[in-house]
């Protein structure tokens, strides 16, 4: 754009973060853009949210956590604000799902509603967006029986942008009340499960968690019934864990984003929820998933990795060949809104009676919290009480005014921490206090007698040090609110390092362990003895990161990185070979005079007897059956595993024939146009004890080892082999096999293997990087091996010994025993143990009708799909070449 300042590459990104750098650019000027475009037009005035009128009642909508993510000092206002987002044809639809809708819904009449918006800090975040166009879907907070009830609901709530779901009492008690409440928020808060009355908790567990899935599918219902091609839709917190996965069955091409409002628990936590790994596979339906902080998003791939098997990489979790990108994305709040309601005159006349009130005192602390057991207020309280102990002079120059809204009054839990902190708050005026002032001014407000926004804005003001002592907070959006309120006294934070704010607002903050009384007291003292410079430095290091992540911002971040991922996840399908064409295959196989199929591990064994009794028909067939590690998975009885765990060790270690492969196997092998090998990492003994009974050839240690059954074994190690290496190597693998739990390795004749499986997956790679490292610097360090890393595994081999070597040897023994003189016209490749030694290239093409390779990579554990692969080329040749022309194929850049 001539003129223009902001300077754009039209040159396609290439990589990911181009594209996220690229957005991140071109969002910057669009709000540059429209911010010039406001002032033109003198919108400036007031608060953009409908609330600089005195008589609108705004209230401090201080809301249920687990009913409005993070959303705790936001405001309520007119529906009109809802209403006046930005109405221009938008670009893409937002489909924002959570447990509630933002409003209050009250009924009036038979067909008559009343509606109230209140403004949590999730509705502030998609109001100051302009790129798309949100939709709500939720439950309104009210059970509505009737067809013309939830009629008349609906077409009022469609004024407001939103979309209700309908939750009978049974369902709201049993799955918000009891799953939501009971079960999930606590653990995630490390509260744990609920301790008293264990047996009867556990007896409604499962009906509990029933009406949790059922709620969310009905979540899901609604979303697909008003779902759009194209839509983003963008699931919110812990009541809705269930829902990408329901909305993935529904349409695979849904773009899903799920985020987190609370923190996620170590996976040592997780866990111990029965759930826990029905819980994370729904989650990981999701394309992208996000939290506040790194640290949750670590537990969460941790928790997919030690509880489900998973893999975690540093972009998310793969399963099953899906990626689920898993990041960091702290909230924040609409910083502009409070520093423009500080010039308000309600804001400044409610500022000069605050200084009326405390003149006699120098310095005034503010605590602003919901009553609950995570808030710390017990604790905050006492430190304070510490505090006035240790430092006398300070007792009539400071006031602590505790804000508190009471949650859950009819739960028991509840009912007695709101006694405890009217006891201690009684107790600590009673000590310190006299007959006109009193230390602590502890405010109880509910609802219906909420603090009004702009005296929150004035307490803010006047504050002098903010005390958020939270013992877990997913993210505690205050502490932003009182640093946004503070540009003219610089007042100090001290912030508990629970609260996710902590990883954000941290270097500017004060930060303590809210366990630690002493510590706090400590703290208390420094802030309100810092030095003016001192208190600058740090306000302005907060103000600047509170100002520019904003809660706007945080909402385009998270839709700009879904989009990338969709983006991104098509990529790396275009990458991907595609499905092996079954019924081209067996067209071909029927067609063709002389086959060899390379069958191998990985592929599922419903699948491998399906294609093994269509071939069993055939006239000529060379089959080659190969397994990388063993022959499990491929060729092995499958576990019975428990549901929700990974198998028995024991068990899986004992490879065993698949009962559903043994008729299959048995009438290829007993065709005498056929020939059968299987090849094996295993030793020779395993391979007699489940194949003797077949007329094959058997290929132990990958192919060290060969003999058709009918006659003995014979070796085709080279002459020249040095196994000189492989006691201090065993050394190596005994010394850490007693340090790893569940590990275990193999002694073979020309390897050794250590495989970590079974044990602990992070620990597992620890170790397996410190013995790499042992053995590079120690036995093997001028030994002619070579080592390879598996995923769980650690091979250490002679030069040589190669899966690739092997099919030379393998096939000119079979060519000289049975005399083979006509080429082979097909072949079928399953497995994928020739990328680890030919440094494979799959590649796609379509060539003559007079020979195809069929090659199915099964690197990916994926029960049914295997990705397949057809190549063009003449197989004229002599067998005993046969192994490098399939080498140089793979290998070519077709």
């Amino acid at each position: 754009m001539p003129g223009n300042k902001y300077s754009f590459n039209s040159s396609t990104p290439r990589t990911r973060l181009e594209r996220l750098l690229r957005e991140r650019e071109l969002r910057k000027f669009n709000q540059s853009f429209h911010l010039s475009n406001e002032a033109r037009d003198g919108n400036w005035e007031g608060d953009p949210y409908g609330s600089d009128s005195p008589n609108e009642g705004d209230n401090c909508g201080i809301q249920n956590e687990e009913e409005f993510p993070e959303g705790f000092i936001a405001g309520r206002t007119t529906g009109d604000a809802f209403e006046r987002q930005d109405a221009r044809t938008s670009k893409q639809r937002l489909l924002v799902v959570a447990n509630r809708l933002p409003v209050s819904a009250v009924r009036k009449g038979e067909d008559s509603w009343q509606l109230e918006i209140s403004v949590g800090g999730l509705v502030s975040a998609l109001l100051g967006v302009k790129e798309f166009e949100a939709r709500w879907i939720g439950w309104a907070g009210v059970n509505v029986p009737d067809e013309t009830g939830q009629k008349a609901l609906t077409e009022a709530l469609a004024e407001k942008r939103c979309i209700p779901v309908f939750l009978d009492e049974e369902i709201v008690h049993q799955y918000y009340n009891g799953y939501c409440n009971n079960i999930l928020w606590p653990l995630f808060h490390y509260l744990g499960l609920p301790q008293e009355d264990r047996l009867a908790t556990t007896r409604s567990f499962q009906s509990q968690f029933d009406a949790y899935k059922k709620a969310n599918q009905m979540f899901a219902d609604v979303v697909n019934k008003h779902y759009q091609n194209g839509d983003v839709v963008w699931c919110h917190d812990y009541h809705l864990m269930f829902l990408p996965k329901c909305l993935k069955e529904y349409n695979i091409e849904m773009k899903v984003g799920w985020f987190l409002h609370t923190p996620f628990p170590s996976s040592e936590i997780h866990r111990t929820l029965p759930s826990r790994s029905e819980l994370l596979r729904s989650v990981l339906a999701a394309d992208l998933v996000g939290f506040h902080t790194y640290d949750y998003a670590r537990h969460f791939v941790s928790a997919c990795t030690r509880i489900l098997g998973l893999e975690g990489t540093p972009e998310g979790v793969e399963d099953q060949g899906k990626l689920t990108r898993v990041a960091a994305f702290p909230i924040g709040i609409d910083s502009d809104r409070f520093v423009r309601a500080l010039e308000l005159p309600q804001v400044q006349n409610h500022i000069k009676e605050l200084k009326e009130r405390f003149a006699g005192r120098k310095k005034v602390m503010l605590g602003v919290d919901r009553l609950d057991m995570i808030k710390g207020i017990p604790q905050k309280i006492l430190a304070f009480e510490n505090f006035l102990e240790e430092n006398p002079n300070w007792r009539d120059k400071v006031v602590l005014l505790q804000i508190a809204v009471p949650t859950r009054t009819d739960v028991p839990e509840y009912q007695k921490l709101t006694s405890q902190v009217h006891e201690i708050v009684g107790r600590i005026n009673g000590r310190f206090g006299t007959l006109t002032t009193v230390p602590i001014h502890h405010l109880i407000y509910t609802l219906d007698r909420s603090l009004d926004f702009h005296a929150l804005c004035a307490l803010y003001a006047v504050t002098d040090v903010a005390l958020v002592t939270s013992l877990r907070d997913g993210m505690n959006l205050v502490s932003y609110e009182f640093v946004a309120c503070q540009a003219s006294k610089m007042g100090v934070l001290i912030l508990s390092e629970f609260a996710g704010a902590a990883q954000s607002l941290g270097a500017g903050a004060i930060l303590v362990n809210p366990w630690n009384i002493t510590e706090v007291a400590a703290s208390i003292g420094y802030a309100l003895n810092m030095p003016a410079d001192e208190r600058e430095k740090r306000h302005w290091h907060n103000f600047k990161h509170v100002t520019t992540h904003t809660s706007q911002e945080w909402a385009m971040t998270f839709v700009s990185e879904l989009n990338d991922t969709i983006f991104e996840a098509q990529l790396r399908t275009r990458q991907v070979p595609p499905l092996l064409p079954t019924k081209d295959a067996i067209e071909r196989y029927l067609q063709s005079s002389n086959r060899l199929l390379i069958l191998n591990y990985m592929l599922s064994g419903f699948l491998l007897a399906y294609m093994l009794l269509y071939f069993a028909q055939c006239r000529f067939i060379f089959i080659y059956i190969y397994s990388g590690e063993g022959f499990n998975s491929t060729l092995t009885e499958p576990v019975d595993n428990i549901p929700g765990r990974r198998g028995g060790q024991i068990k899986e270690m004992e490879l065993k024939l698949h009962p559903g492969l043994k008729e299959p196997l048995k009438n290829i092998c007993d065709d005498p146009k056929t020939t059968v090998i299987v090849i094996s990492g295993s030793d020779r003994g395993i391979l007699d004890d489940n194949f003797s009974e077949y007329n094959m050839w058997l290929a132990a240690e990958n192919g060290m080892f060969l003999r058709l059954t009918t006659g003995g074994w014979m070796t085709t190690m080279p002459d020249n082999l040095n196994m000189d290496w492989v006691d201090s190597v065993k050394h190596v693998f005994e010394y850490f096999t007693e340090r790893t739990p569940r590990s275990h390795f193999e002694l073979r004749e020309t390897s050794l293997v250590w495989n970590y499986k079974y044990a602990d997956i992070e620990f597992g790679r620890l170790q397996a990087r410190d013995m790499l490292q042992h053995l590079w610097t120690g036995p093997i360090s001028n030994a002619s091996v070579d080592v390879v890393q598996g995923g769980r595994s650690v091979e250490v081999r002679a030069v040589g010994v190669t899966k690739g070597a092997a099919i030379d040897r393998i096939l000119g023994e079979i060519v000289h025993n049975r005399g083979m003189k006509a080429p082979i016209d097909y072949v079928l490749c399953i497995g994928h143990f020739l990328g680890k030694d030919l440094s494979t290239k799959w590649v796609i093409g379509r060539g003559r009708e007079s020979g195809c390779l069929y090659i199915l990579e099964t690197r990916v554990p994926t029960p049914v799909a295997c990705s397949g692969v057809v190549i063009p080329f003449e197989l004229h040749c002599r067998l005993g070449h046969l192994s490098l022309l399939i080498e140089e194929v793979i290998s070519s850049d077709y």
